[in-house]
């Protein structure tokens, strides 16, 4: 039985009419719609199949019977295929011609792969580039165009050779000659496993070929890979089993499942490989695989059937009930970016949802918007941004509140992926992508690659740490459970602070990659500016609330990896590929064993103190000249400073698709900005108290010394439980408790302050019928900043002494003697907390502490 038998065409066609049709033209170029493609205004998901590489003609031309072509498109399409991919060579386009008239795509390849070897000997053939942008021209333009390839998997070993910046700064000219050729083109490499580690932040999509015959190893690996893709399109290009190896019902049967793994996972799409079983590489036919879904003689085999279903049934599979999701919007004076919100949220592919409006007192009209739209509004006075979350999840009714701002927009599939990635897992609240829209402006753009926007932090490749609260969404039984959102968050804060609870609690938080939404960047210096100050009053509030998540400067510290622009000095120089023994890893990856402690201390707010400090200290030079040698340490500071926000700006990838002006422009703006995000935000810490010389303990002090408490207690309890009761006694007054090392002779530890702190060795003695008396040592401890700053402001008090600058030397005394009663009321507040502790649990027991 044959394709072109006419019962099998009346077969194939009668399965889905709305599939099968063909289009005589096809009206509008595809184009990247964040991590989708769209085309003619609707999402464009791939489902495609490779075709050839065929033996050529005398003239080295493989696509040359249009007869053929024509009745093999013609199959196709009555499978639901709607992509063709060109693996190994340009099609004619007189191919692409056909395609169009049945509604097909064609995915270009270029051959960028066959260079590889010119150089490794250092040199491209002249007439390389010219021959390259001519492949290019004789494409460009088509409507049938999908997408254009740079190249297919360069050997891993070459790879290797060129090491990865060489690789990438061949594929980056490579892609701006095709840009040249065709602006409009989406422009692709077609990778694979063994040389993941490339770093290609300059293509339009992303693209891999990947073989794996278990579906719970497939369905992990393109987790990853939409983390490596990031904010833009994932396309499996290669995907299927060699049916001689298997057989050809083991090869329908993973069809089945690979092509629905892959839709499940968000990817823009599938390429089955191959169309059929002829297979001509490397000057030969190939006779030993199989891996067609057609035999050579363009037979189907049962694999046909499957891909047919699977492919009509993408991206989603059926559903028997699909959750009611309640989507709140909250706005204050959001009248500017609200219709548009609003427009897309009405317009959602979802059967089960509501939307809520909640207007927090505005002042601008943005009730009035909202009364022109089919939601629920709310008004009330303005009480901040977690008490209007309160109340549209009070005013809910589905099973799951989705969160959006109203300065931003979803993807049309945006509920539906919420609601499988809650179909298929356990997580109390999942969230998605932020991603900046295109038109927003020059500035926008350039705050789109600086620091400091909404970001997702990752534990691994599905599981967060934190999500944005532009973009979340939670189970509403475990919002109500953790008693709803605190509301002495206003403005932001909050999606961090819900986030921690709920994983106190025992839940976890998921993270879905193509549940997209489109989030508007700041579109002015000021704008920016304002944002960054709010972000520094949530760290503050933030550190307040959760000083047990913050280290001794007010940083979170993230368990994750947080998601974001390209690194600057502090990952720059940390990263190693992991190759495997001679190369041969099947899966060679990029690891980054962590920032640097010292060259991260560039991006933090905190380093324009230091520079502050030695603009202080240079300036004392008009006291005395020696203090002068501190201006080469500020210039060095400065110089760091601007270095790393420079760095960290080339590598934002709006910068590897622009030239000449606009690209130093960009760069310039960009890393201003980078400039700017850590001085705002530290402006915010310290107006709202979160200052590296802040007192975490209570106001009460004592004279800081070393000295023991003892209880006498009828309860025998482990050494460890004494400890614990310590800890948390600590803990629940909102202090950061640290516990001693595996070779400290310690076992906590409570900072008073940045310069200070106190610590606790416990001690218990069994007396037998379950009695026990129980040490407690509690002695001061000078931080090793403390004893730094202490050391150098003597030393140049001392200095200056000698050399009879009297006026200096007074001042640096009287800063020593400054930080020195610093040091001590410190650590007699760190000491307190100690005391209260031990005297609040021998009271708990019934006993007297001494």
């Amino acid at each position: 039985m044959s394709l072109d038998d006419p019962d099998v065409k009346t077969k194939l066609s009668q399965r889905d009419h709305s599939v099968t049709c063909f289009v005589p033209t096809l009206g509008s170029r595809t184009s990247i719609d964040g991590k989708f493609l769209s085309a003619g205004g609707e999402t464009f998901f791939v489902r495609g199949i490779t075709y050839g590489a065929f033996r050529p003609d005398e003239n080295g031309r493989e696509y040359t019977d249009d007869g053929l072509i024509e009745r093999d498109f013609t199959q196709m399409a009555a499978l639901g295929i709607n992509t063709v991919r060109i693996p190994h060579t340009v099609p004619p386009r007189s191919l692409l011609d056909i395609a169009g008239r049945h509604g097909l795509r064609v995915m270009a390849g270029l051959s960028g792969e066959q260079a590889a070897g010119y150089l490794i000997d250092g040199k491209l053939p002249r007439d390389f580039v010219d021959r390259y942008r001519t492949k290019v021209r004789s494409c460009a333009g088509h409507p049938a165009l999908l997408c254009f390839s740079l190249g297919n998997e360069i050997m891993a070993s070459q790879a290797r050779w060129l090491g990865r910046r060489r690789v990438t700064r061949y594929l980056h000219r490579l892609y701006m000659i095709a840009k040249e050729e065709d602006p409009q083109a989406i422009i692709t490499y077609v990778n694979y496993p063994t040389t993941e580690y490339l770093d290609l932040p300059f293509l339009d999509m992303v693209s891999f070929n990947v073989y794996l015959e278990r579906e719970s190893e497939l369905q992990a690996y393109l987790a990853r890979l939409q983390n490596i893709a990031g904010d833009r399109p994932l396309l499996l290009t290669e995907l299927g089993l060699d049916s001689m190896r298997h057989g050809e019902l083991a090869q329908a049967q993973a069809l089945d499942w690979q092509i629905r793994a892959t839709f499940e996972a968000g990817a823009a799409g599938a390429v089955v490989f191959s169309w059929t079983d002829e297979w001509f590489r490397a000057g030969s036919q190939v006779e030993d695989w199989a891996f067609g879904i057609t035999d050579i003689n363009r037979n189907p085999k049962p694999a046909t059937h499957k891909l047919r279903k699977a492919f009509n049934e993408a991206p989603f599979a059926p559903a028997a009930d699909w959750p009611k999701i309640s989507v709140i919007v909250c706005t204050y004076n959001g009248a500017r970016t609200l219709p548009q919100c609003l427009d897309e949220l009405t317009a959602l592919d979802y059967p089960n949802y509501e939307v809520i409006v909640v207007n927090d007192g505005s002042t601008d009209g943005s009730a009035s918007i909202a009364c022109y739209y089919p939601v629920r509004l709310i008004n009330q006075e303005n009480k901040g941004l977690s008490a209007a979350r309160n109340t549209g999840l009070a005013a809910s009714e589905g099973d799951i509140v989705a969160y959006i701002d109203d300065d931003a927009y979803p993807h049309r599939y945006w509920l539906r992926y919420l609601a499988s990635a809650f179909n298929r897992s356990a997580h109390a609240g999942i969230g998605g992508p932020n991603l900046p829209p295109a038109g927003d402006g020059f500035v926008a753009e350039c705050v789109a690659s600086a620091p400091g926007n909404p970001l997702h932090v990752l534990l691994s490749d599905e599981v967060a740490e934190h999500i944005p609260g532009c973009n979340m969404a939670y189970r509403k039984e475990a919002l109500v459970a953790i008693g709803g959102f605190d509301p002495r968050f206003r403005a932001a804060g909050d999606d961090v602070d819900i986030c921690w609870r709920l994983q106190d609690r025992g839940w976890t938080v998921g993270f879905c990659p193509t549940a997209v939404v489109w989030h508007h960047r700041r579109n002015s210096i000021g704008a920016f500016w304002k944002q960054q100050y709010g972000y520094g009053k949530a760290e503050a509030q933030l550190e307040d609330k959760w000083p047990q998540r913050c280290n001794a400067l007010g940083h979170i510290g993230w368990a994750g990896r947080i998601y974001a622009c390209g690194p600057g000095l502090a990952n720059l120089f940390r990263q190693r590929i992991y190759h495997g023994v001679w190369g041969t890893a099947p899966y060679q990856s990029v690891h980054s064993p962590g920032a640097n402690f010292v060259l991260s201390l560039l991006a933090m707010p905190e380093w324009y103190l230091a520079v502050a400090a030695l603009a202080l200290l240079s300036a004392g030079g008009l006291l005395w000249k020696p203090l002068l040698l501190a201006l080469p340490l500020l210039a060095l500071a400065v110089a760091a400073r601007l270095t790393e926000a420079g760095i960290a700006a080339a590598r934002a990838p709006v910068l590897w698709r622009t030239r000449g002006r606009d690209r130093l422009a960009r760069w310039l703006v960009t890393s201003f900005l980078h400039l700017l995000q850590p001085l705002a935000r530290l402006y915010g810490r310290i107006r709202h108290g979160l200052t590296p010389w802040r007192c975490r303990a209570p106001a009460r002090s004592r004279l800081p010394r070393r000295w023991s408490m003892t209880v006498w207690s009828e309860s025998w309890q482990e050494p460890a439980a004494w400890v614990q009761q310590v800890r948390d006694a600590i803990g629940c007054g909102g202090a950061r408790v640290s516990d001693g090392g595996p070779y400290d002779r310690w076992d906590l530890e409570v900072a008073g302050g940045a310069l200070a702190r106190a610590r606790l060795l416990i001690a218990v003695e069994d007396h037998g019928a379950g009695t026990q008396y129980v040490r407690f040592g509690i002695w001061p401890k000078c931080s090793a900043a403390g004893l730094s700053v202490i050391a150098f402001l003597a030393a140049v008090a001392g200095a200056a002494a000698m050399s009879a600058a009297w006026t200096a030397a007074a001042v640096f005394a009287g800063a020593v003697t400054v930080v020195i009663a610093r040091v001590m009321d410190e650590a007699g507040r760190a000491l307190i907390l100690f005391e209260d502790a031990v005297a609040g649990i021998a009271k708990a027991a019934g006993a007297r502490a001494k």
